[in-house]
Formats: C-alpha cells, sequence, structure tokens
C-alpha cells in the first residue's frame, strides 16, 4: 500500500507516516506520556471497514490497536495499526425495552442525552467524555455501581469484528463464552462495533460535593470509613483529602432518602465550609475523581490504611466506598473479579500503602505487565482459553493484554 489513502469502498480510510492526516489521526490518546507512531491509521466508519482493517492487519503481521477516544489506551501502536472508531459513535435507545444499543465510538454524554427523556440512565462513569464501549469492556465502576453493578453486568449482547475477519454476534445465547469474556475481559477478544446494554431507572438524583476543614485527618476519614460501611445500596460516597488540606464529601443518592444519611455525617466532620445536595438530573450530576497513580482494593479498611492514607498530605487521597450490588454475581457471569472490595484509596502520586495487595480492577490499570491483577486466578485462565480460541496469535495485544 502507497497509496495516500484508500478509498472507503474498499472498506476504510488509511492514513500513512508523513502524508496528509496522518498526524491528525494518529492523535495523542489521554495519556499524554504515549505519543505513537503507527505504520497505518485505519479510520472506520462501517463494521466492514472494522472488518477491512483487521484483515489488513492480519495480512501484514501488524499488530492491531483500537482507539476511539483514546481514554483506555496504555501501549503505543508504534509499528502497527491504529483503528479510529470515533466516528462510529450512533446511539439508539429504546426506552419500552430500556435498552440502548451503542458504536465504539459513543462517549457516556451522548448516551445520557438520548436515555434522559425516557428518565432512564447507563451505568455511565465519573467522566461524560468518557468511551462507552472502552469502560464497559473493562468493567465499568460508576456511581449507580452499589445499586445496580458493574457497566458490564448490564450488557446484552456485542457485535464483534475477530481476529480472522468474521463479524459475530456475542450474547448469552450465540458464542456464550465470548461473550461471558467481553464483559470485563477488556478488548483482547475482537474489536466490538456495538454493544446493547440495560439503562436503568434514573432521572432525578440528590447529589452533591461538601467541603470541610482538616482538623484530624486521620480522625475524619475513620469517621467516614465507619459511616459508610452502614449505607444502603442506594447511596453512593467518597471522601477526598486535597493537597490544601480540605475534606470532599461527595454524595449521590435518591432523591428524599439522602440528606438525612448525609446529615448524620457532617455532624461528626464539622461545619460545611462549601457546597450542597441538590436534586439534579442523573445527566448533569458529574462528580469527576481522583488520578489514579496509586489503587489500592481493600475488603475492609484497617486503621493503618486509614492513618497512611492521612499523612501523604501533599497529593489528592480518594476513598471510595463499594459493596452493595457489586458483591451479588459471580464468575460464572461476567469475568469481573474482587467483587468483595468495600473500599478503594486512590491516591494522585506513588505511594506505599499498608495492606496492599496488588489486586485492581482492569480500567484503572496502567501497566499492561499487570493486567492478571485485575482478575481471580480462576477467570484470569478461563479468559486465556477464551482467548486461545478467538485470537490464537494475539492480533490484539496492544492493550492490557491477556496472552493466549
Amino acid at each position: 500500500m502507497t497509496q495516500q489513502t484508500i478509498s472507503r469502498d474498499h472498506g476504510f480510510t488509511a492514513y500513512l507516516p508523513g502524508r496528509p492526516g496522518y498526524d491528525e489521526h494518529r492523535a495523542q490518546p489521554f495519556n499524554p506520556a504515549l505519543d505513537a507512531r503507527p505504520a497505518l491509521v485505519a479510520r472506520a466508519f462501517t463494521a466492514h471497514d472494522v472488518r477491512m482493517a483487521v484483515l489488513e492487519a492480519h495480512e501484514r503481521g501488524l499488530p492491531l490497536a483500537v482507539q476511539s477516544t483514546g481514554h483506555g489506551t496504555h501501549v503505543p501502536a508504534d509499528g502497527g495499526v491504529l483503528l479510529k472508531t470515533t466516528d462510529m459513535s450512533g446511539v439508539r435507545v429504546d426506552p419500552h425495552r430500556r435498552v440502548a444499543k451503542v458504536g465504539p465510538g459513543a462517549r457516556w454524554a451522548d448516551v445520557l442525552a438520548a436515555a434522559a427523556p425516557y428518565g432512564l440512565a447507563p451505568l455511565s462513569g465519573s467522566s461524560p467524555t468518557v468511551g462507552v464501549t472502552g469502560y464497559t469492556l473493562g468493567g465499568g465502576l460508576g456511581w449507580l455501581a452499589r445499586r445496580y453493578g458493574f457497566a458490564a453486568d448490564s450488557v446484552l449482547a456485542a457485535q464483534v469484528v475477530t481476529a480472522d475477519g468474521r463479524i459475530v454476534t456475542a450474547d448469552a445465547e450465540h458464542h456464550p463464552e465470548l461473550f461471558w469474556a467481553l464483559r470485563g475481559g477488556g478488548g483482547n477478544f475482537g474489536v466490538v462495533t456495538s454493544l446493547e446494554f440495560e439503562l436503568h431507572p434514573v432521572g432525578q438524583v440528590c447529589a452533591g460535593l461538601l467541603t470541610f476543614a482538616v482538623t484530624d485527618a486521620a480522625e475524619q476519614l475513620a469517621a467516614y470509613r465507619d459511616w459508610a460501611a452502614g449505607l444502603p445500596p442506594e447511596l453512593s460516597t467518597a471522601a477526598v483529602l486535597t493537597p490544601d488540606r480540605t475534606l470532599v464529601i461527595k454524595a449521590m443518592g435518591e432523591v428524599g432518602g439522602t440528606r438525612a444519611p448525609v446529615a448524620a455525617l457532617t455532624r461528626r466532620l464539622g461545619p460545611v465550609l462549601d457546597g450542597e445536595l441538590r436534586d439534579v438530573p442523573y445527566a448533569s450530576a458529574a462528580m469527576g475523581g481522583t488520578p489514579a497513580r496509586t489503587l489500592e482494593l481493600y475488603d475492609s479498611l484497617p486503621d493503618a490504611v486509614v492513618e497512611a492514607a492521612a499523612a501523604v498530605g501533599d497529593a489528592a487521597v480518594e476513598v471510595r466506598h463499594w459493596g452493595g450490588a457489586l458483591a451479588e454475581r459471580g464468575p460464572d457471569d461476567a469475568p469481573v473479579s474482587h467483587r468483595g472490595t468495600e473500599f478503594t484509596v486512590i491516591v494522585a502520586k506513588p505511594v506505599a500503602l499498608p495492606y496492599a495487595t496488588g489486586r485492581s480492577f482492569l480500567n484503572f490499570l496502567a501497566d499492561p505487565a499487570r493486567a492478571h491483577r485485575a482478575f481471580t486466578a480462576g477467570n484470569f485462565e478461563r479468559l486465556r482459553a477464551v482467548k486461545r480460541i478467538w485470537d490464537p496469535a494475539n492480533l490484539f495485544r496492544l492493550n492490557l493484554n491477556i496472552q493466549p
């Protein structure tokens, strides 16, 4: 292939190094440390385009990386094929079935806007700019997770272009092992060209950020831990210690069921310096998140961990409470693991925390060599078995890779 582009009549639009459009379409992902130099950028508009790009990579013997928004890019596509699915951003909502069907380029903002008029909501993350498909394939933890589970738990079906160029539908009846693997195993098994998932009856929520002065950081974090452990699954919360020594409590829950529990916590933390809880549409209740330079999962939060988190001082520390519906499913439902996690501790710089296990959720991993840490040993071996069937040559390896 020497021409500047390939006509879409033949599949996809291609951009080669040194030719117009190459630098624009190999654009940096969300991680500023990555500056990929792929051998070819393939811009797809349809599932057929994706299929042709996969076959091109297969025939050339090149690895293939998929990028939509770039939030989940951890490995540069140097010398490989970079498949851009950004333009495949369609969203369709069936309000009667409470189902959304989206393309791989869709962002959560697109789904939130399409579902909100029907009083429905997806299990979206902390930012509406994140891509739906990559987030969901990695498990997906958001502000409705305690009530409804991981985003991957709500997936009903996926259309997938496989490593050998087939276009298949994976669901509970068709290719059930592939369907199992897609719901939390990441982008290791094919290129998802459409994703169908449940929506949930969530319109208005009570949400907000409340800021307190830090008087005794360890004591205040311990108070939050003890309070959060008794909350119903309808209420999701986090506590953030900021570098300027304030404590921010994030809370989101049902209208009419959130203010009283939060008021019980504020009496222990001191007067509110800023912020309030408001009844707002779920789609506008963006809660934000702390960059996970360190992330540890805990089934309980010992005092030693609380004290270490409180002592960080020069970087944001977020203690997030999980549990609820996250723990209700077993490993046969989806590969998402560590469902017994009650708290995560996230620090915006590398630190060593006590009782660290090295476990993680896949979407929070940055080191491709640690992908196995996101799964139980049994789930990881089952994922490897699925990989051997659907991608034995590991074409899809420029990711948080599961080797066959």
